[in-house]
């Protein structure tokens, strides 16, 4: 092996660096989790007959149904579109967490 070989550091970093860079980005994304956890995401379908609003943690907090969207001969219009916007305000949740959680990560790809 020639003199001189690999040191151990990574770009110029030594390992307490790299834990304590590696600690601060953990320690971020908690509390960026906890931030987005407590927001709520709010979608509409039907025109806004139909309101759901969701929590960062997934959960349903709130269904609004307009009067006249409720046809006692087509329920399965007001299913629809109750589905579309509790999806849609699950998908907002989401698409706000991976993006809060690539900013702490810069795009490492830890899949969030």
């Amino acid at each position: 092996m020639a003199k001189g070989g690999f040191r151990g550091g990574f770009g110029g970093m030594n390992q307490a660096q790299m834990i304590k860079q590696a600690q601060k980005m953990q320690q971020d994304m908690m509390k960026m989790q906890e931030e987005l956890e407590n927001k709520e995401y709010e979608a509409s379908a039907g025109g806004g007959a139909v309101k759901a609003r969701v929590s960062g943690k997934r959960e349903l907090v709130g269904l609004e149904i307009a009067p006249d969207a409720i046809d006692p001969d087509d329920a399965e219009m007001l299913q629809d579109m109750i589905i579309a916007a509790v999806n849609e305000a699950l998908r907002k949740a989401e698409e706000s967490m991976a993006s809060g959680m690539s900013k702490i990560t810069g795009g490492l790809g830890f899949g969030f």
